[in-house]
């Protein structure tokens, strides 16, 4: 025997009482057309049993009318099954389904909504979906969601979504969507696995808040996508927050163009010397005079010998002294000659002077060796003092020849003695004249007047 209320017609349907309506079986449902479900009236479908709710057809809820969507219980809502939850429509869901409704779901009926579905979610409807329903949506519901959606969801809410949500959102949901306080917000396994396209679609001012927790777990790929603006952007905190590995992945690009005075003033030790030695051949001049005195100190000599002729000009007199006495010998000829300023010669400690190569007192030229303290000269050793050029010692001072003392006369060779000038000779100690003697006395006799 068929369904009596399947007869009917749609006025006898909606003339029907609600009791007579709570009567109505599973097999009355699934006999009802669609023009039938659309009769019955917001009062009739409270009424309607939640067991026989579920034989709805995906046809027939698609037939609701918004009213009648939106006159549903939550009990009722919670009793359809998710192919039923899929077959709402997109008009249903934006302009029917209540916050009430929304936020009974189960994770499985929100699960069940189709993407057009999760996309036509207003505001309020997003306001109440709750961590567990966040993180039951398929990565195609998430992808689904439009900017302002993702917009407005809660940071609590972004915490939720998975690692996978978060690698499949796209460029335009980042860059439009997340706000700050949702970057600010992300844990460090979110941040871990957002992509390259993803992190170049950050706006800086967004890349500026990631905490230093999740600005430490990024991986090297995702750093060195960063555009030269993103670096700049990056706070000190954010840059000390980089592993010594992170910052040995820096590109030049990205150091030369990209990394501040300030950001590098920051940098610790630790990653002073993790830069590659053609890391620092890219530095700007502006960068390594940023350098603090102990980030200086902390370069290995293979990255103090990589320094360009101008970086080491660019060196403040603090920097220069803060070198090392290895630092100080593994200079290049090249950085000694065409990079050492008077400045920082004058500036060199005893022991730095007296660290001096050979190869370089020869490549320090006439200017800087005048520029060399009578201090630094009394501390130079027989070594150094005979690898003078003839050059350099006609240019050294009286003060200095003095300085020299007795045994860095005598360590004079005779073609050096003979390119001292007669201010030169004349200024030698009375002991130092006699050192010279008699091996020196020829070359003394004929010196220049």
């Amino acid at each position: 025997m068929g369904s009596l209320f399947s007869a009917l017609t749609t006025g006898q349907i909606q003339a029907l009482s609600t009791s007579q309506v709570a009567l109505m079986t599973t097999a009355d449902i699934v006999a009802l057309s669609t023009a039938q479900i659309a009769a019955l009236t917001t009062t009739q479908i409270p009424a309607l049993k939640t067991s026989s709710l579920v034989a709805l057809s995906t046809a027939q809820v698609g037939a609701l009318s918004t009213a009648e969507v939106a006159s549903l219980t939550t009990s009722q809502i919670v009793a359809l099954n998710p192919a039923e939850v899929a077959a709402f429509t997109t008009r249903q869901v934006s302009q029917a389904i209540t916050t009430a409704q929304v936020a009974a779901l189960k994770t499985a009926q929100i699960a069940a909504l189709t993407s057009a579905g999760v996309a036509a979610l207003n505001s309020d409807s997003l306001a109440v979906l709750t961590t567990a329903h966040i993180a039951a949506l398929k990565t195609s519901q998430v992808v689904a969601l439009t900017t302002a959606q993702v917009a407005a969801l809660s940071t609590t809410q972004t915490g939720a979504l998975s690692t996978y949500d978060m690698m499949a959102m796209t460029t335009a949901q980042v860059s439009q969507g997340l706000t700050s306080d949702h970057v600010a917000a992300l844990t460090t396994a979110q941040a871990a696995v957002l992509t390259t396209d993803q992190l170049n679609a950050l706006t800086t001012s967004n890349l500026a808040v990631l905490s230093t927790t999740d600005v430490a777990a990024l991986r090297t790929s995702q750093l060195t996508s960063l555009g030269t603006g993103q670096v700049a952007a990056l706070t000190t905190s954010q840059t000390v927050a980089l592993t010594t590995l992170q910052t040995a992945a820096l590109t030049t690009v990205q150091l030369a163009q990209g990394i501040t005075t300030d950001q590098f003033a920051a940098l610790t030790t630790g990653q002073a010397a993790a830069l590659t030695t053609t890391q620092i051949a890219a530095l700007a001049t502006s960068s390594v005079a940023a350098l603090s005195t102990a980030d200086v100190a902390a370069l290995r000599n293979v990255q103090i010998a990589a320094l360009t002729t101008a970086e080491v000009a660019a060196l403040t007199t603090a920097q220069s002294v803060a070198f090392t006495s290895a630092q100080i010998a593994a200079l290049t000829t090249a950085q000694v000659a065409q990079g050492l300023t008077t400045d920082q010669v004058a500036a060199l400690t005893t022991a730095q002077a007296a660290s001096l190569t050979a190869v370089q007192i020869v490549a320090l030229g006439t200017a800087n060796l005048e520029a060399l303290s009578t201090t630094d000269v009394a501390a130079l050793k027989t070594a150094q003092i005979a690898a003078l050029t003839t050059a350099e010692v006609a240019a050294l001072g009286t003060d200095q020849l003095v300085a020299l003392g007795t045994a860095g006369v005598v360590a004079l060779k005779s073609s050096q003695v003979s390119a001292l000038t007669t201010a030169e000779l004349a200024a030698l100690t009375t002991a130092q004249t006699v050192a010279l003697t008699p091996s020196g006395a020829t070359s003394y006799c004929h010196s220049p007047v």
